[in-house]
């Protein structure tokens, strides 16, 4: 995983200024934090719908008010009157509540069908701010600029002359944070979220799933004009926005569904009902009145709507739903880097309990360094298995070794119980500790994790090895590096035994890739032509190369060298072998500093003869002779 590598034997925002002047506004919308909701274009929308609602309200009552004062006045003691049933029909109540029950039963599934599937959040009822996101401060603050925006709408309109934002799209891996940000951004701005998952608009019944879309964004404007915004959150985005013409068909057809999602996108939206009867009334009266005289319509405002969509194969998108004035905007969610692991890391650990050496700045950051391409979702998964662990040996706090076992359990699966003859335990410790030993001299800047004969999934033994610093690119000797690892086994067989088993499979594999994408892709052979770039039917870096035999040929010599250099390390090193070999049958796994504690332990001390000594070192190892 990232730049992990595994070798082993196998079986067969800042708050905003005043709302009265521009400029304060205005320059709220560059910053990091986000506009306080109080002096937004947003706030102030909610403030005046809810002084709106108080005047309807006052307006219902007051005439009730004024009667039942009146009937105290002059007619003290009354009673309202009651309505009752005529005695005539009481007899047919029982056919009337039949009727309407078959009624409801008919009529309510179907306008069930059309309604929107949404789920409603409050702004209450979202906990998580921005503080609660981690691992990317640049996400961070691009989403709080968009969130600024759409905040201050009318005056970014009509002070600047711009057109707000009304989508944006969260791309990336799953578990890298897509919901938790959209929900974060509806919680820092204080309106309502509507979250749906595009599943949820598919119907058995032909046209209601585009009745449902139209229905979601009519519940989206209805929040957003209370409320004074609202942000609609589409999970799985490419479910119901796949690229017509690309043979899909789902419930009513793909066509049909992304026509209706550009269309709710980018249209003219219905004039709310309170509005059409002030204009026919306006219309009636101006029927009467001179031209000059006429009373100006209400006009309408759209709603204030930022819609997201997340998704992680933005590519089966139809592109007109890219295109500006729809998802214009594209937000990538990708792997946190090793500072955003750390960022990640620090963040769970600071919930959850665990031994007082996880606090150590220095185990924190090697945790960070082992989960290289792990998504949030994964670490803070890691450290729920770690509690599991830790509660499965009686303990109430997650250790070290908790972490390294839910590691372990979570990339390579759990350890099954296999009785080995002694032949084939000895010749599977052996082999891993021909890879180990092989890492130590030539993995410079790699970090020996797990050394085990424990079998997991196909895996009868393993050596798991990784950068000890973030990597996004890797030199000739480091790929040749990689290479002569995975020889590793195959040639500690050969040396103890005098022939290899069935379990170097996967390490050959592994070599001939390596030496595939050297001379086929990397220019790392003697050739510079790139086979990638080469039309061929068949696909795959490995079957361009050897399909030439001049290719063959190169990749053929690359591994034989490989292997000859293997050889003579291992001859040279016996004593490596042989101690990780007896700690691996006695221990059976050697985790981290265990693996060099071996390796150091089994050096020679410098004596009169002029024996070798070793300088245990990952990465390096130097040979000394005495004067």
């Amino acid at each position: 995983m990232g730049s992990e590598q595994v070798v082993g034997i196998e079986e067969p925002v800042a708050s905003g200024s005043d709302r009265g002047g521009s400029t304060g506004m205005l320059s709220a919308l560059g910053t990091k934090g986000v506009a306080k909701v109080a002096t937004t274009d947003v706030g102030a929308h909610r403030e005046r719908s809810r002084s709106t609602r108080l005047q309807r309200v006052a307006m219902v009552l007051a005439p009730v008010a004024v009667l039942l004062i009146l009937r105290d006045i002059f007619d003290p003691g009354a009673s309202l009157p009651v309505p009752h049933l005529p005695v005539s029909l009481q007899p047919l109540l029982p056919a009337i509540a039949l009727m309407t029950v078959l009624v409801l039963v008919m009529v309510v599934p179907l306008l069930a069908a059309g309604r929107s599937p949404h789920i409603l959040y409050r702004p209450d009822e979202l906990k998580m701010t921005f503080d609660d996101v981690r691992g990317s401060e640049t996400l961070v603050e691009e989403v709080t600029k968009t969130l600024n925006l759409f905040l201050a709408h009318r005056t970014f309109a009509e002070q600047m002359g711009g057109s707000p934002r009304k989508a944006i799209l969260f791309e990336g891996p799953p578990g890298t944070g897509k919901t938790y940000m959209a929900k974060a951004m509806a919680a820092e701005a204080g309106v309502p979220f509507l979250f749906v998952s595009s599943s949820a608009f598919q119907s058995m019944f032909y046209g209601q799933t585009n009745r449902k879309i139209r229905a979601y964004f009519k519940a989206l404007r209805k929040h957003a004009r209370r409320e004074g915004g609202a942000i609609g959150f589409i999970e799985e985005l490419d479910a119901i926005g796949g690229a017509r013409g690309s043979g899909q068909r789902q419930g009513d057809g793909v066509p049909g569904v992304v026509n209706e999602l550009l269309i709710q996108l980018q249209s003219f939206e219905q004039t709310p009902f309170s509005l059409r009867v002030k204009g026919l009334l306006v219309d009636a009266v101006n029927a009467w009145l001179p031209g000059h005289r006429r009373i100006d319509k209400p006009t309408h405002v759209p709603a204030n709507i930022l819609v997201i969509g997340a998704t992680n194969r933005a590519s089966d998108l139809d592109p007109a739903l890219l295109r500006p004035g729809r998802f214009d905007r594209n937000i990538y969610f990708g792997l946190p880097s090793r500072a955003g692991r750390r960022d990640i890391i620090d963040y769970y650990l600071g919930k959850k309990a665990h031994e007082p050496d996880l606090d150590d700045p220095a185990r924190r950051e090697t945790l960070a360094a082992l989960t290289a391409g792990y998504s949030p979702v994964m670490i803070e998964h890691l450290m729920n298995e770690a509690l599991v662990w830790a509660l499965r040996r009686g303990a109430g706090r997650l250790s070290w070794d908790d972490l390294h076992h839910a590691k372990m359990t979570e990339e390579i699966g759990l350890a099954q119980p296999v009785e080995y003859t002694e032949a084939e335990r000895r010749t599977i410790a052996t082999h891993e500790a021909g890879h180990a030993t092989v890492a130590w001299l030539v993995g410079k800047g790699r970090k020996l994790e797990v050394l085990t004969i424990i079998k997991r999934r196909d895996a009868l033994g393993m050596l798991a090895h990784s950068e000890e610093e973030e990597r996004f690119t890797q030199t000739k000797t480091e790929v040749n590096a990689l290479i002569d690892i995975a020889f590793g086994g195959m040639v500690a067989e050969e040396l103890f035994f005098g022939e290899a088993s069935t379990g170097v499979a996967s390490d050959l594999q592994a070599a001939t890739v390596n030496a595939c994408q050297m001379v086929g892709l990397l220019g790392m052979g003697t050739t510079l032509v790139s086979s990638a770039a080469m039309e061929y039917p068949t696909g795959g870096i490995v079957s361009k190369v050897l399909s030439t035999d001049g290719g063959r040929a190169e990749v053929e010599g690359v591994l034989v060298a490989a292997k000859e250099s293997v050889s003579r390390m291992l001859e040279e090193h016996r004593d490596v072998v042989e101690a990780l070999r007896d700690a691996l049958l006695d221990k059976e796994e050697l985790i981290g500093d265990e693996i060099l504690g071996v390796i150091t332990g089994s050096q020679a001390a410098l004596s009169p003869s002029g024996e070798r000594v070793l300088t245990a070192g990952l990465g390096r190892s130097q040979v000394e002779t005495a004067e």
